[in-house]
Parts: C-alpha cells; sequence; structure tokens
C-alpha cells in the first residue's frame, strides 16, 4: 500500500517536491518518515496541519510516522518563512510548549507499540550534548557557504538580516535527519515547501557522511483564493489549543471556507475517500446554499481536533446562531462556549422573567438609552433569546438553560449575558 501514497497525496494537493527514486523505494515496503515541530509557540495551528496530515497519511498505508519536537532546534528558531528573527525561549518555555504540542499531535497519529506506531522524540536528547568543535569539524564541513546561501529560507532573509544563529539552524535540522537515519533507520523527511532546502540538506549529509539513501517529500503551502496565507482568520491565527481558538470559532473557521477553496480543504483536511467528496461536490453545485462541504469539513476536523463532545457543542452553538435550532433546547455548556466567542457581559443584577427588557438592554449597555432600545424595538430589531420583541412594555421572560439571557441587536450584533458565577 505505500507505493499508493505518492498518487493519494497528489490527488489531495499534498505534493510538491520528490526526491528522485522516492517511489521505487515505496514499492519496496513500508518506510519510517519524519517531520519536526519547533515548540516556539504554545500551541499548533491550523497552518501546521498540512505537515501533521503528511505523517497520518504515511502511517494510514503502514508507514512510520517520527515526530520530532523542536526541543533543541526550538531555541534557535528556523528562519524559513520569517521576515524577521524570532525571540529566543528558554529551556523551560520550550518545554512546556513541546509537552502541550504532543497532546495535540496525539489526536491524529496511532502512537500503539509496533511497527507503525507513531514515536514523539525531542531533538534536545542529541542536540544539547554537542560541543561546538566537533560538531563545526565532523557536520559543518560538509556545508560549503555557497551551498547554503543557495536555499530559499536563507535568500529571502539576506536583505533584511539573518543572525548566524539562525543560519546555523539549518545544519541543526540536517543533523536531527542523520541521528534519525542512524538511531531509527528514519529514511524520508517531509514538511512544506518552505522546508526543502532543509530536507535535502539532510539527505545530502547522510549521503556524505554515511553513505546512506534517504529521501524527501513536500506539500505545497496553502494560500486561499483570495491569495491570503492559509490559517489566518480576522482575529489571527486559529489554534489547536481550545484555550486559545475555542472549539466553536474553531469549528465557524471551517465552516466560513470560501466556496473556492472548499474542495482543496475537503481533499487535503479529512480522510475521506475520492467518491465521497466527488458525491459532496456534485451536491453542493446543485445546492450551494445548504454549504454540505462545509459542514462535513468542519465536523471532521473539529471532532478530530477537539473531540465529539466539544466537537457537538460547537455545532449545536453554529446553528442555534444561525437561527437552525431553538435555543430553549440548549445546554447550559453551549452558551457557556458562545459566551467564550460573543461579545458578553454579566447579567445586571435582580434580573428576572418580569425585568422590562428596555431596562434590561440599557443596564447591560447592549444600548446606549432606553429612547433608543424603543426606537430598535419599534423597527423590530432587538430579540430576546430568539424571539423577537414585539412591544417596548416587553419583559425578559424565562432564563435560557443556565441562567443566560442571548441578545440579538439588529441583523449581526450579539450579545450573551451570563448569570452570577
Amino acid at each position: 500500500m505505500t507505493a499508493a501514497l505518492l498518487d493519494d497525496l497528489a490527488w489531495r494537493g499534498l505534493l510538491q517536491d520528490q526526491t528522485p527514486g522516492l517511489q521505487a523505494r515505496l514499492a519496496r515496503g513500508p518506510i519510517a518518515g519524519y517531520i519536526g515541530f519547533d515548540p516556539t509557540a504554545p500551541s499548533l495551528q491550523v497552518g501546521n496541519l498540512i505537515p501533521i496530515m503528511l505523517l497520518a497519511h504515511l502511517q494510514r498505508v503502514g508507514g512510520k510516522p517520527i515526530v520530532v519536537v523542536g526541543g533543541g532546534t526550538g531555541m534557535i528558531g528556523d528562519p524559513s518563512g520569517k521576515r524577521d528573527e524570532r525571540p529566543l525561549l528558554d529551556a523551560d518555555r520550550v518545554a512546556e510548549h513541546a509537552g502541550r504540542q504532543r497532546r495535540q499531535l496525539e489526536r491524529f497519529l496511532d502512537f500503539t507499540p509496533g511497527p507503525r506506531g507513531a514515536e514523539i522524540v525531542d531533538n534536545a536528547e542529541w542536540l544539547r550534548p554537542l560541543e561546538l568543535l566537533p560538531f563545526l569539524r565532523d557536520i559543518g564541513k560538509h556545508f560549503t557557504l555557497s551551498y547554503m546561501l543557495q536555499k530559499e529560507s536563507v535568500k529571502q532573509r539576506l536583505d533584511a538580516g539573518i543572525s548566524y544563529t539562525e543560519f546555523s539552524y539549518m545544519l541543526l535540522q540536517a543533523y536531527d535527519f542523520l541521528q534519525l537515519f542512524r538511531t531509527r533507520r528514519c529514511e524520508l523527511q517531509l514538511g512544506g515547501s518552505d522546508q526543502w532546502g532543509n530536507i535535502t540538506a539532510g539527505i545530502e549529509l547522510i549521503r556524505r557522511v554515511d553513505g546512506g539513501e534517504a529521501h524527501g517529500l513536500s506539500a505545497p503551502l496553502l494560500t486561499t483564493a483570495g491569495g491570503a496565507k492559509f490559517g489566518k482568520s480576522e482575529a489571527g491565527a486559529v489554534w489547536l489549543d481550545p484555550n486559545l481558538t475555542s472549539p466553536y470559532r474553531f469549528y465557524q473557521f471551517w465552516l466560513n471556507a470560501d466556496d473556492r477553496d472548499v474542495d482543496a480543504y475537503v481533499k487535503a483536511f479529512t480522510f475521506l475517500p475520492r467518491t465521497e467528496i466527488a458525491d459532496l461536490m456534485r451536491r453542493h453545485a446543485a445546492a450551494p446554499a445548504d454549504r454540505l462541504p462545509h459542514r462535513t469539513l468542519a465536523q471532521d476536523i473539529t471532532e478530530r481536533v477537539h473531540g465529539r463532545e466539544a466537537c457537538g457543542r460547537a455545532v449545536e452553538a453554529a446553528r442555534i446562531v444561525f437561527g437552525e435550532l431553538d435555543p430553549k433546547a440548549a445546554t447550559p455548556e453551549v452558551w457557556r462556549l458562545l459566551a467564550t466567542d460573543l461579545p458578553s457581559a454579566p447579567l445586571p443584577p435582580g434580573t428576572g422573567e418580569q425585568t422590562p427588557v428596555v431596562e434590561l438592554v440599557t443596564e447591560a449597555e447592549i444600548v446606549k438609552s432606553k429612547g433608543e432600545a424603543r426606537r430598535l424595538i419599534q423597527q423590530g430589531g432587538l430579540y430576546v433569546n430568539g424571539e423577537r420583541v414585539a412591544s417596548a412594555d416587553a419583559v425578559a421572560g424565562p432564563a435560557l438553560a443556565g441562567g443566560f439571557y442571548w441578545i440579538r441587536s439588529g441583523k449581526k450584533q450579539q450579545f450573551i449575558l451570563s448569570p452570577a458565577a
């Protein structure tokens, strides 16, 4: 099955570069492949999903994925795709980030011990004990300055400036590949196309030092149909950590994908077979308003990242916001989730079923004055718990589950009033 890997990755838009002879090597049987993740941030983000999916596809066809958490290289920083040098982190912070990222990776890969069980290793294991003079003598002599300057990750930084610290990153990543080749018979490095220079440096080092044959494979860097870098939202990066990006906002990121992008996203970020994806897109063409591939994509990836329960709450919350579900049927957990993503304020003290709506929205500072609240009601633009307020004399009515009130002002402004903890 390993030989079919390249064909499947190409169809899914996940294949850009490969070394000569890789297809022949895959045809001979399972292979171990690795990708490194530098723990310079407290969480992985959706931009990291492409390399993660590469490892997952490798494992699904019988290969062995190896995740290198960059406890060592993370203290240096990869210049690839960066305009400026990143701030260096201390060892404790790097270790903390690495632990969080490991838990996120475990949602995508099977770590059950065995021939194809995924492994996580920390390159601090072999990089921290390195001594400078032996490293320069045994490793650095195999890299000419002209060779390193030709690499795209270096060329892009020459005008802005690149420190010797980041310039040396290529040698350290190449040394990672050499160590994995020696200790775990890892013959393949995978990554985004911005890593191709680092990947080929490792392949060359293995050839020069051990006379070994190793291979590389890269995926293209995704951009949206509008030309923006994939993985960003209006609020910034979309993280895999629920404390940084809530499951609801994560779900919304995928649900709101541009129609021009959704076919590529379903192929790249799910394991759905070709026939099922083709059927999804046919049904989407016939009824685009249903957004069937968007919903399928959002639910698939949110459940994998955050679990079935959190995904279920995110789906329920989205259906409420879009008017597809009665808000009275939602659980307190759903309202707590929405309160983290929609504008939220404490419920004014003493609020009850008989509290006038005008008084409620004014005291909660949703509207500036009672006069403005009355005008909004007259225009049919104020809703409490999903129901339009018909009269300026209306009262708040029963709270939703957990004591919450959901206020909608106009077409887009929404507010969650939360009970006292």
